[in-house]
């Protein structure tokens, strides 16, 4: 029976050709229906999922691969049988055979029919309930049949694939098949298998059934497996799968981090502190220890007390990091460094966090929870110098913003059920508390006699790209070490390439790219230099051809938050109470709610944060709407979301809110933030203005184009002068004139002075029409022109700002066309601007048009 359905298998296939498995051969049925979902790069990249069943695979492409998010209906289009012998296949098949291309085993393992649900009558029906318990795949899933479908026409058969709501569900899942693009069987990618290289994959299927040594397996917990789901269905239980026997390795490439911009967050995540060390790994075998770094030099010489200490375990290999610890018990680099360079190491930590290998096995591919319990098992309990790492099983963003109050430098977040893969990977992400990152050292700057600053790159294609300079962090022990090393690699050209390559001149410096150097910056400019670089030290554990750059996934391709009941998610952050009215009509009759006001940072993000980001900010917060209690805040602290920046300024101890990203704004809504007021600053330079802001703030009694006049008129005042103003809405009842300011001519007392000259002129012109006097008193009739938003720690609403004030109006920035009578405030609002900010093009100019308020200055003294 299973021959007469796999003709046309067969028929598609020439066998002399292709690897692929003919059929003619048998493989006995297992006491359990098994799957496989293979990986397919043919004409177009798919999946192909295999359901065993009397004696085939029944067979469906699956267009864009699975989803575990039951609102993702994926397209599946059912094709011939294939045998059982091809849940075994990975390789490639002949450009020109059918199906001409590469082959992944994605996933395997079991499935069933859901309980209760008669499978004969599903498949005539079209209709097929069941449960996986596979490595990837867990829980239910349907498989439903389009009747006169629009994708075919009644030309094929398709069905679509959809997962259910259960405990293995995760919506907005969009990061499952970036994170799993290595072979669940063999570990290789699909460029690997292409290309014919790595270990071929050990079968899962044999003529005796499951293969006893498979590299497949499920995780111990049966809950997590999906295993429990198989066994309700009516599956055997299956045995326990054993590991690999094998030699320890000398030394196995190291699992990395993908860099996130915050914590994976919902379950099957486990949190560890990240240390700012050397990553190491410690190999123990007949008593006899080695520390090998991440590239496997051997530093076993560097550390002989902890070599000695480690020669007492039982033999292993170990993931872990060599750190130093300061008075305060925090991990510290620098000590490190110090530690390293007295050969004074005995009081160094090796602080453990994976298990690659013990007792003569290879558990490399067991899931994380499996490896950690035999670590800490392992492990002494009071150990000294070689310790065990914690993890937190829950709230990954309440680790790292923990971490980053106590100066950590981040958190290491993994999943569970992964087994340990070389090289980056999806399942190991890391968030940091403050930008770092490695630098090639290709030169360095001199003032006379004296060290000034690194001229530093990363590699891109090979070339070495220059991304800035590192100015801070070198005291006189760090340059008296530093240079000496510098100048044995001098060298008179250049070694970065490409465009933006900097130039030589007087103490400018040339060196051979072999220092590696790791520094704390604040971020990249839009040219891609660091900002505010800080030299941190040399790391001797990374080559310079390994410095890549590495920028934190954008939270909106990694699905990061599980919603729990009764809450949201907005780009991956936690809504609670989403539907709290903020206001109780936005605009259109409807309340205003805490997930509106997240869905409308989540839309104008993009374009508010150019002017936002880099400057200290206040909030306005009303967390119980805008009739509620109102709490301005503009110090960071206890409950800040660990994704809202913060930065010290001088004069004030106590660090300032900083909005750097979308996912920050958001953020701030989930806080009941409603206003955001940043200062008037040079992006990440608060000493430096960076805009003037004329605020035109009429009387009650004084109507809208009187404003508007007047707006137009500091226009004028200000083009006289070379400046380029632009103007938008408060989100109230005046209008804002802005123009930005060019580099560091002038300090915050000059501008301030310079905006009040040019109010004072404009009032003693029209005293009938404007002052400077705030005073209710004298206001009657008149608009009153508020240069005071012109000092160091003043602020202005951000434009694009929502108000709390009803209606939900927002400051919107208007081109100076609409600036005229009959200007409407009140139609900019969180209901209306979302649609309108993708053709926004009122400040398009705004960037260009910074100007020299040092000549401003002096013309307007000429007048």
């Amino acid at each position: 029976m299973a021959t007469r359905k796999l003709a046309a298998y067969q028929a598609k296939r020439d066998f002399k050709k292709t690897a692929e498995p003919s059929g003619e051969v048998g493989v006995a049925a297992s006491e359990r229906a098994r799957f496989v979902i293979q990986k397919h790069d043919a004409t177009r990249l798919h999946y192909d999922l295999r359901l065993e069943h009397e004696g085939v695979f029944l067979s469906w492409a699956v267009t864009r691969g699975p989803s575990r998010d039951p609102h993702d209906k994926r397209l599946a289009v059912h094709v011939e049988d294939h045998p059982l012998a091809y849940g075994d296949f990975e390789g490639t098949i002949p450009e020109g055979q059918y199906g001409g291309g590469t082959v992944m085993l994605w996933d395997r393992g079991w499935w069933a029919p859901e309980p209760g649900f008669d499978l004969e009558k599903g498949l005539k029906k079209g209709e097929i309930k069941l449960v996986f318990a596979g490595e990837r795949m867990k829980g239910g899933w349907v498989l439903v049949k389009i009747h006169n479908d629009k994708f075919g026409g009644g030309k094929r058969e398709n069905w679509l694939l959809i997962k259910h709501r259960d405990e293995f569900a995760i919506e907005g899942d969009q990061d499952f098949l970036e994170d799993t693009s290595f072979s669940i069987a063999s570990g290789r990618t699909m460029d690997t298998i292409a290309a014919g290289k790595g270990k071929a994959p050990k079968p899962f299927m044999t003529d005796a059934g499951p293969a006893p040594d498979a590299v497949w397996n499920s995780r111990s917990s049966p809950e997590a497996s999906g295993e429990k789901a198989a066994k309700d269905a009516g599956a055997p239980k299956r045995k326990p799968v054993k590991t690999n026997t094998a030699k320890i390795p000398d030394f196995i490439p190291p699992q990395l981090c993908k860099l996130v911009d915050r914590p994976p967050g919902g379950a099957g995540w486990v949190h560890e502190i990240k240390f700012d060390g050397y990553r190491m790994q410690l190999r123990i075998e007949g008593g006899k220890a080695a520390l090998r770094t991440r590239t496997g030099l051997d530093w076993s010489d560097r550390f002989p007390q902890m070599i000695k200490d480690a020669a007492d375990l039982p033999d292993a290999l170990i993931d872990g990091e060599v750190v130093a610890l300061d008075e305060a018990g925090s991990p510290s680099f620098a000590g490190l460094q110090a530690a390293l360079s007295d050969e004074a190491t005995d009081d160094l930590i090796f602080f453990a966090f994976d298990l690659l290998h013990a007792g003569g096995e290879d558990l490399t591919s067991l899931p994380l929870a499996e490896r950690k319990d035999r670590l800490k098992a392992l492990l002494p309990k009071d150990g000294e110098r070689i310790r065990y790492v914690e993890h937190f099983k829950s709230g990954g963003e309440a680790v790292l913003q923990s971490a980053c109050r106590m100066s950590l430098e981040g958190v290491v977040s993994k999943s569970l059920d992964a087994p340990y893969r070389s090289g980056k990977s999806a399942t190991w992400t890391k968030a940091k508390c403050r930008a770092g990152h490695e630098v090639v050292i290709g030169g360095w700057t001199t003032t006379g006699e004296a060290f000034r600053s690194l001229i530093v790159g990363v590699y891109k294609d090979g070339d070495l790209v220059h991304v800035g300079r590192v100015g801070t962090g070198f005291g006189r022990d760090k340059v008296a070490k530093l240079l000496p090393a510098l100048k044995k690699l001098a060298r008179k050209t250049s070694p970065f390439s490409g465009k933006g390559a900097p130039r030589g001149g007087t103490g400018v410096h040339w060196v051979s790219p072999e220092l590696v150097a790791e520094i704390e910056f604040a971020g990249f400019t839009g040219e891609g230099s660091v900002r505010q670089a800080s030299f941190k030290g040399l790391r001797e554990d990374k080559p310079a051809k390994a410095v890549e750059a590495e920028a934190p996934a954008p939270v909106e391709e990694a699905q990061l938050v599980t919603p729990k009941a009764g809450k949201a998610a907005v780009l991956g952050v936690a809504i609670s109470n989403p539907d709290k009215p903020l206001w109780p009509d936005a605009g259109d009759g409807k309340p205003g709610t805490k997930l509106d006001l997240a869905r409308y940072f989540e839309a104008v993000g993009p374009w508010m944060l150019e002017h936002v980001k880099g400057r200290p900010c206040s909030v306005i917060r009303m967390p119980d709407g805008i009739g509620g209690e109102t709490f301005f805040q503009r110090h960071s602290g206890k409950g800040v979301s660990a994704l809202i920046d913060e930065v010290t300024v001088s004069g004030d101890r106590k660090p300032y809110l900083v909005f750097n990203t979308v996912e920050s704004l958001v953020a701030a809504a989930q806080w009941g933030a409603t206003e955001l007021h940043p200062w008037n600053c040079r992006p990440d330079d608060p000493e430096v203005p960076g805009r003037l802001v004329f605020d035109l703030d009429p009387a009650p009694d004084v109507g809208f184009d009187a404003v508007v006049e007047g707006a137009r008129e500091i226009r004028d005042r200000l083009e006289a002068l070379g400046l380029v103003p632009f103007c938008k809405t408060t989100g109230g009842k005046g209008l804002h004139v802005v123009t930005p300011l060019k580099g560091k001519s002038v300090d915050w007392d000059a501008a301030k002075a310079f905006a009040r000259e040019v109010c004072a002129r404009m009032a003693a012109d029209s005293p009938d029409q404007y002052l400077l006097n705030m005073s209710k008193k004298e206001r009657g009739g008149k608009i009153f022109l508020d240069y005071l938003r012109n000092d160091r720690m003043s602020t202005a609403v951000a434009p694009l700002s929502p108000r709390g004030r009803p209606g939900a109006p927002v400051s919107w920035p208007v081109a100076w066309t609409q600036v005229r009578k009959g200007l409407d405030p009140s139609r900019f609002n969180i209901r209306t601007v979302p649609g309108l900010v993708k053709d926004l093009d009122a400040w398009d100019a705004y960037a260009e048009s910074e100007r020299d308020l040092a000549a401003a200055i002096k013309k307007l003294g000429k007048e």
